[in-house]
């Protein structure tokens, strides 16, 4: 039997995926590399210090942009990088569609 952690789609960057993390509140920002991600967290590397920051929650910006972004929570911290998990809508269905505003392939 296969488990809902196995099943769960990852995709791994050979080089990274460049992004931003942002505080809810927007006081502070810090980029990062994506190293993988799935449908409900991800693997950062973070390129600054993240000391004294309030990383609960924080919004990780997928696009130059920030039209595209994901609120997340912190999971662990192992030197320069992160753990998150993906924060979901209430009443959002675990299936999204490409007409979906939060839908990122």
């Amino acid at each position: 039997m296969v488990t809902p952690k196995e099943s769960e789609r990852r995709v791994k960057f050979e080089h990274g995926l460049s992004a931003h993390m942002m505080a809810i509140d927007g006081t502070w920002r810090r980029d990062c590399v994506i190293n993988d991600i799935s449908d409900g967290d991800a693997k950062l590397t973070v390129n600054a210090s993240i000391e004294g920051l309030q990383l609960k929650e924080f919004f990780l910006l997928l696009s130059s942009t920030g039209l595209a972004y994901r609120r997340c929570s912190l999971k662990w911290v192992n030197g320069d990088q992160l753990g998150v998990s993906f924060h979901r809508q209430k009443g959002k269905k675990a299936n999204r569609s490409s007409k979906d505003p939060e839908f990122v392939e």
